[in-house]
Order: structure tokens, then C-alpha cells, then sequence
């Protein structure tokens, strides 16, 4: 109670943002600015907000301009302080790092070494130093994993090279990776010659980065064997990079290959979080979902769910698009998350599609945070902060430096080239309360006060009448409504006769307007929404 109470009090240094919402029965627990907090709902599991950093460009302790893992210690009170009652903290439950491994590259997916920091990012201690102060306020970490391929300096890559060169067929590197002998016809892609040797070498993304032959099971091992010792550090599982590329083109055995390498790194960590990047249908996704959850890439971008709905579409097709896909993946496995996003590294940044002024930012942050799952926050998305790749053959605009305002040293990555980053930073939005981050902080904490949301039976409303629409959610037999309403007036619905139960208050409401709730029929202003009981 201590704690719940402690998010109340910082509740209270944020615009309440719910303004006309009823005060709750005299029975409640605690009420400030309109939400609720019940004594033992404060329950975590895997069904929690992540927020990805990408390392070099979020936060640098050293000065150099690089982004560090020490620079990720220094901002732990802005993610998580672990003082509910300070009202600096963002309130994420987990942290995504992209690779930190040694690698030639600024992002580090080449990787060149699996079992070392890349000295730019700091050092062994410094993970450890990090994972320890993470899982003291109760956050989550976990390290991206590209395993389908290495770097072109990776000693495995060398010794293979090597071991062609010299004939030595029994030589157990000779067929660490997928390749064609010399003189083979070139396939149409993702194929390279290699300069000297002459074999054709799969490699999908870069030269650089030559494809693991999974056939061979000396490559299974010794992967696996990556995966157990950064668990044996302590971290809390994994985000596996182009997982549909173990196979490329074969997703049963994908999906075979994720099953037996998760499964074994259950057998040492049984809560063991993981979330595969199959950037592909949900026909396809959907064929992994009994192995591993995936992101949601048909709700994301400019053209997804979210932004779509976000625009003032019809909340009740997001609603019935998110009951019909739960549903898919549940049928497969019953605790598939459904793994909300709106934008990440590989992808142009959301508030250029979205846009702070329009406010359709922060009723896209409503829609997918105030949902079921683990969602996911790209770094910066909570200030808004801007990036596109355009005409360059880099995705480097795509992940510009977090601009703190406070003299952080951090610099955009090489290659950038996109200038009119964001209007604001951090410094600035923490102390407007209308500010994109403290709505972003207020749905955090909406969404630990009423668990429901994350983890609950869903079922979608029906408002035929209206683009404004909601769902339930029932978990340990309390049921939740969260209606949006995502256009520019203020509407009536009938949420009691939609429901077919009766809901007596307003537990909270984040937006740019407010709720009022009369005989089950709730008054919901533009742009916002609201938690009902």
C-alpha cells in the first residue's frame, strides 16, 4: 500500500486531464486526478510496458558523443526512480537494449564477439551495475539478439573462410554458414561473393553480415550457449532480430527452430521474456505464435491500426480488430501476447506521421498503451521526437540522440543527415504539464492502477452509431471498460446497454478533455479517454 500510495501523490504532479470525472464510491482505495488504485492489483508479469533504447543514441556519460550503458545509469530516474512519489519517473517496466555487442558498426548488428560490451558502450561491470539498479525498481531488461547472422569479422565468419580456403572439409567451421561453391550461378539476392575465396555466401541484410547455417548443430549450440550466459548475467530475456531469417522463406522451420531455442532457455529461466521481429503479415506471425510472441507490425507505421484510429477512424474496428487477433494468437497458444507498437529503429519515427499538434500523438499513445499485451515505447516517441530515413541509404535519421535540454553530450549517429529533429526536450515537457510526457505518464500509471487492461478477458464494444468505441476486460472477476473517443467532438454512448452491466464511476481519464458517466451512459470529450467501472 505504501507504494500504491506513493503513485497517487505522483499522480497528483501531473495535469489530472480528467477534468468532470466522478468521484469514486466511498469503498475505493485511494483516488487522485480520477484513477484509482486497489490495495493488491499491483501485479506484474510479462505484460508490461517496454521502452527500447537504442544505445548509442539515448544518453552519453563520457562525453564523447557516443551513448553508453552508463549513460542508461545515469537515466534511470527518468525511466524508473523507484520512488513512485517523486513524479520524475516515466513508469516503464522494462527496458530494451539494441545490440551492445562488439561489433565495427554504429548499431551493432554486425556482431563480432557475442560475449563482450562494446568498449563504446562501456563494460561488462557496467550491464551488470545496470541490471542490478533495474531489477531493484522492479524493471525488466532484456538484450536484442541478432542470431540469423554474424559480422563479417566475427572469428566464427574468419575460421570459415579459412577452412574453405584451405579444403579442409572436416574442419568443424566449414559449414558454420549457408554457402554455394564457386562458380554456382548467383541467386537473384541476399547472396555475395566473397572477395578472394570466391564462394557464394547468404547474406540477406549486408555483405557484412553472413547467414548461420542452422542445419549444422555446432551453430545451434553455440548460439544457445550466447542466449544462457547473458541469462546467467541476469538479464531478463530477449529480443531476437529478423527471426524469419533462420529459414529465410521457411516459417515452419522458423518457428521450430525458436521453439527448441526458447524452450531450452526456459529450462534455466522459466519466465524468461522474449519477442521475435518477424516484420511480415499476420498470416505469417501468426504461424510463430506458438513459439514465440511477435511484434505487431500490421498496427504500426504510418499506414497501421494505430495511427489509422489515431487520425479519428473507428475505434470500434480497432477494437474488433484487436479482439479477432487475440484470438488467432490465442488459439495457437493460450498466453500469446498481443505486442503493440507504434514505431522502432527500421522505421520512420511516428510524431512525423502523427504530429504533436494535431494531438493525434497522444491519442495514439492512449490506444496502444491502454491495451492488452506488452507495448512497447521507441524511445523519444514520448516527447515527440521526429526522424526519417528519406533518400539516404541509411537508417541512421531513423534513430537520432535524445535531446535532453540539460548539456547531454550525446550526438546524432554517423551518416544522419535530418536536422528539424523535435520542437521540445525532455527538460522542457517536464515541466509543462499539457505535455506529450506527462500524458505518456499519466496512461503508465492508468494502466498500473487498473491491471485488468494488460491481462484480462477482451472483449469488444460495439457502438454502431459512433467512430468512438472501447472494449472490456475482465481479470479475477473485475471487468474494466476503456473507451476512445478519437475525434475532434464530444460524444454520448450508451456503455452500460453495450456492455450489458452496469458501471457506476469514471476511474480515470487521459486526453485532451474529459469524462463524465451518468446512469451508465458516459459524456466523453475529444481526443480522450477514459477507464470505466
Amino acid at each position: 500500500m505504501k507504494r500504491l500510495l506513493g503513485i497517487l501523490a505522483a499522480l497528483a504532479l501531473l495535469a489530472a486531464g480528467a477534468a468532470g470525472a466522478e468521484t469514486a464510491e466511498e469503498n475505493a482505495e485511494s483516488v487522485v486526478g480520477g484513477v484509482v488504485f486497489h490495495d493488491g492489483w499491483d501485479t506484474q508479469d510479462n505484460n508490461l510496458v517496454f521502452y527500447e533504447i537504442f544505445v548509442g543514441s539515448f544518453s552519453d556519460s563520457d562525453g564523447d558523443g557516443t551513448g553508453d550503458l552508463r549513460g542508461i545509469i545515469r537515466r534511470m530516474d527518468y525511466l524508473n526512480d523507484g520512488d513512485p512519489a517523486s513524479g520524475k519517473s516515466l513508469g516503464v517496466e522494462g527496458i530494451w537494449l539494441t545490440p551492445v555487442f562488439f561489433s565495427p558498426s554504429y548499431h551493432k548488428y554486425d556482431v563480432t564477439d557475442f560475449y563482450t560490451i562494446d568498449p563504446a558502450f562501456g563494460t561488462e561491470e557496467d550491464l551488470r551495475e545496470l541490471i542490478s539498479l533495474c531489477h531493484s525498481r522492479g524493471v525488466k531488461i532484456i538484450l536484442d539478439l541478432p542470431l540469423n547472422h554474424t559480422g563479417r569479422e566475427h572469428p566464427w565468419y574468419q575460421r570459415f573462410l579459412k577452412a574453405h580456403r584451405e579444403g579442409r572439409t572436416a574442419d568443424r567451421y566449414y559449414d558454420w554458414y549457408v554457402w554455394l561453391p564457386a562458380g554456382s550461378p548467383l541467386p537473384a539476392s541476399g547472396w555475395y561473393m566473397d572477395e578472394g575465396d570466391g564462394l557464394l555466401v547468404e547474406a540477406n541484410f549486408s555483405d557484412n553480415m553472413p547467414e548461420l547455417n542452422f542445419d549444422n548443430l555446432l551453430v545451434r549450440r553455440a548460439v544457445l550457449a550466447v542466449g544462457l550466459h547473458w541469462l546467467e548475467m541476469g538479464v531478463d530475456g530477449f529480443r531476437f532480430d529478423a527471426a524469419k531469417y533462420i529459414y529465410l522463406g521457411d516459417h515452419d522451420r522458423n518457428a521450430a527452430f525458436w521453439n527448441w531455442y526458447i524452450g531450452e532457455l526456459k529450462k534455466v529461466k522459466p519466465d524468461v521474456y522474449t519477442v521475435a521481429e518477424v516484420w511480415d503479415s499476420e498470416e505469417v506471425t501468426s504461424r510463430y505464435a506458438g513459439s514465440v510472441d511477435c511484434f505487431r507490425f500490421s498496427a504500426s507505421g504510418a499506414e497501421g491500426l494505430i495511427a489509422s484510429t489515431a487520425r479519428g477512424g473507428n475505434v470500434n474496428r480497432f477494437t474488433e480488430d484487436t479482439e479477432r487477433y487475440l484470438g488467432v494468437i490465442g488459439a495457437v497458444r493460450p498466453d500469446a501476447r498481443n505486442v503493440f507498437f507504434i514505431a522502432n529503429h527500421d522505421m520512420d519515427r511516428a510524431a512525423g506521421f502523427l504530429t504533436l499538434a494535431s494531438g493525434r500523438m497522444a491519442v495514439a499513445a492512449s490506444l496502444y498503451l491502454l491495451a492488452p499485451g506488452s507495448p512497447f515505447i521507441y524511445y523519444g516517441e514520448e516527447i515527440g521526437l521526429r526522424g526519417s530515413r528519406g533518400a539516404a541509404p541509411t537508417d541512421a535519421n531513423r534513430r537520432l540522440k535524445m535531446p535532453w535540454g540539460d548539456g547531454d553530450t550525446v550526438r546524432d549517429p554517423e551518416g544522419s543527415d535530418y536536422a528539424a529533429q523535435t520542437d521540445a526536450d525532455v527538460t522542457g515537457m517536464l515541466r509543462d504539464p499539457g505535455s506529450l510526457l506527462n500524458h505518456y505518464k499519466k496512461l503508465l500509471m492508468i494502466r498500473k492502477a487498473n491491471p485488468e487492461i494488460a491481462r484480462g478477458t477482451y472483449r469488444a464494444l460495439s457502438f454502431p452509431d459512433s467512430k468512438a468505441g472501447g472494449f472490456l476486460s475482465t481479470w479475477r472477476g473485475n471487468t474494466v471498460a476503456v473507451i476512445h473517443n478519437t475525434g475532434k467532438r464530444k460524444v454520448t454512448l450508451d456503455v452500460a446497454g453495450a456492455a450489458g452491466m452496469p458501471f457506476s464511476r469514471v476511474e480515470a481519464a487521459a486526453g485532451a478533455g474529459g469524462a463524465v458517466l451518468e446512469n451508465g451512459v458516459l459524456t466523453l470529450d475529444a481526443q480522450t479517454s477514459a477507464v470505466l467501472r
